[in-house]
């Protein structure tokens, strides 16, 4: 789309109207933030599985010793020959972060239904250092409806992000928050699907400066321009 070009002053003025916009964005960002951390907990109950480089693991070993745990979830399911290229996409956005997360009492981890093996195999190819476990054999993935039944995917519906939408795939993204209290009891504070994990992709937020956008309105999917990173 072609741009207006302008002196100086009208320039500054445009971008003073922006920023008074932006200014008013991020004060509704910040109350958004406030309501999502006074959100009420529902307990955790359920004993999960899962495996990690040191065999099998609790829920609560996951924590790695901090009270409050990210998990992203991974879209890699057991027949998979490798992970989404989506998921990827985000993922490549990881690495580095789990250092300073572990600093606010934060521990972040990728949790995928794939086995372990295949896990370990796509991470060293994508040269990935932050923290990620299988789910394979667990319902965890399906209790946090990030992962569909076969009949689900047989009737072409599923409950995702909190509604029934179509859907044909075996597992879907998504970030889901819990935390510990004092007495080891764990919680379930957060879960955001689709769209909502977009606060977790740096890339996207870097091409949402420049004139273009992320420069996806002419796909039927937008994402379809994306690659794995040894794919391009």
């Amino acid at each position: 789309m072609p741009h207006q070009v302008v002196f100086h002053e009208e320039w500054l003025k445009a971008r003073l109207e922006l920023l008074a916009a932006e200014k008013a964005f991020t004060r509704e960002r910040d109350q958004l933030t406030r309501r999502r951390m006074a959100m009420p907990w529902e307990r955790v109950a359920k004993p999960y599985r899962f495996e990690g480089p040191n065999g099998a693991l609790s829920l609560a070993d996951l924590f790695d010793g901090r009270s409050q745990l990210i998990v992203y979830h991974f879209m890699f399911g057991p027949d998979w020959e490798e992970g989404c290229k989506s998921c990827s996409f985000w993922a490549d956005n990881f690495n580095g972060i789990p250092i300073h997360l572990n600093h606010r009492d934060v521990t972040l981890t990728a949790i995928s239904r794939a086995p372990f093996a295949k896990i370990v195999a796509y991470k060293k190819r994508m040269g990935w250092r932050f923290p990620w476990v299988s789910s394979h054999g667990s319902d965890f993935n399906f209790d946090y409806h990030a992962s569909f039944a076969p009949e689900q995917i047989a009737a072409g519906k599923a409950y995702y992000n909190y509604e029934v939408r179509p859907n044909t795939l075996s597992d879907e993204v998504g970030i889901s928050v819990f935390c510990r209290n004092e007495s080891g009891e764990l919680f379930h504070t957060y879960s955001c699907y689709s769209r909502g994990v977009d606060m977790l992709n740096g890339a996207y937020h870097y091409l949402d400066l420049v004139p273009k956008g992320r420069d996806e309105d002419g796909f039927k999917f937008p994402m379809t321009w994306v690659r794995r990173h040894d794919q391009y």
